[in-house]
């Protein structure tokens, strides 16, 4: 993989390139000090991989994200060594399309390899995304009314995610009376931080969701840690390391909504927004042959039109809808 490096301190430049030499796969092609080089560098050329810091002089990682991704578009990690203090720059930045996040290496304690893996991890994964192709479409099913009293709205995002839910939980007022689940893909570290977040942009209440509690009417639950979270035979959320290779992000799109399709006895709505691969549309597709509303976000609205477009692919969908409209299509369902 051809990766550049966006950053303008020299020691975390030098740490990067320790930690890439662990992957002799990867070649460097360039490296830039500012956001304002990096998108004069795409430019000209576009690399495969974005290694991008945060906080730089001349134009930040957020504003240089939002402007690669608009006119030479292609992945971008946000590499930072203070990611927890500057939450709000990272799900800025993710809004626009960065697709994660993983702090500095710390290289020069302990095992420099060892240092090394969550970078490289991150990177590995990318790399998996990337390189992974859609699938034929199939027939899609026809979708039907299924009526209860408990009622469930099952949301997943990536790459472009805070920023999109923010958006759709603002239209949604408080006390609306649905339970929400919200799987975005985002290390437990910064769960609970994009919790806070997304609380805060939107006004609805929204925590992390608790390992043996039941979805929460008024509430929005975000997934909340490194494991799968998936929605058990008796209607509560549970907490699953297994499968263990079912996804190459952690938590499950699929998985949950998968779930959701096999045990929710009630009204519900599957939502797929903006994110690269796959992650989500076979899930989502089983919730619409079980006979549940299932929405993906649209291709001009989506900061990286992977999943939806997946879905899209399958038959997944019931409607495909610019994000502008999901949450009022919501309220119009539930009504």
């Amino acid at each position: 993989m051809k990766i550049a490096i966006v950053n303008d301190m020299p020691l975390a430049v030098e740490t990067l390139r320790r930690a890439l030499a662990f992957a002799p796969q990867h070649e460097i092609v360039w490296v830039a000090g500012d956001g304002a080089e990096a998108v004069r560098r795409c430019a000209t050329q576009t690399p495969d991989l974005l290694l991008m810091d945060l906080l730089m002089p001349v134009m930040d990682g957020v504003e240089a994200t939002r402007r690669i991704m608009a006119q030479t578009p292609c992945a971008i990690l946000l590499v930072t060594v203070d990611s927890e203090q500057n939450m709000r720059r990272v799900f800025e930045a993710m809004g626009h399309g960065a697709l994660d996040v993983v702090n500095t290496p710390a290289l020069g304690t302990g095992s420099a390899a060892e240092a090394a893996a969550p970078l490289l991890r991150k990177i590995q994964n990318i790399g998996w995304l990337m390189g992974h192709r859609e699938k034929p479409a199939s027939p899609a099913a026809a979708p039907r009314a299924d009526a209860g009293a408990q009622r469930l709205v099952a949301i997943g995002a990536s790459a472009g995610g805070p920023a999109a839910l923010a958006e759709l939980l603002r239209g949604i007022p408080a006390g609306f009376p649905v339970a929400i689940v919200l799987v975005q893909h985002v290390d437990q570290v910064f769960a609970a931080g994009m919790a806070d977040w997304l609380a805060r942009e939107s006004g609805l209440p929204v925590r992390l969701a608790c390992d043996g509690e039941p979805p929460q009417v008024g509430a929005a639950l975000l997934a909340g840690t490194n494991h799968h979270i998936r929605l058990l035979k008796n209607g509560h959320l549970a907490y699953t390391a297994e499968p263990s290779d079912y996804s190459i992000y952690r938590p499950s799109i699929d998985l949950f909504f998968e779930s959701v399709a096999k045990h929710w006895r009630g009204e519900a709505v599957g939502v797929l927004l903006t994110g690269m691969g796959r992650d989500g549309a076979k899930g989502l597709k089983q919730m619409r042959e079980r006979g549940f509303l299932t929405i993906a976000q649209d291709q001009q609205s989506s900061a990286v039109y992977g999943m939806p477009k997946a879905a899209a692919g399958l038959g997944a969908a019931v409607e495909i809808r610019p994000l502008r409209e999901i949450a009022p299509r919501l309220l119009e369902f539930f009504a």
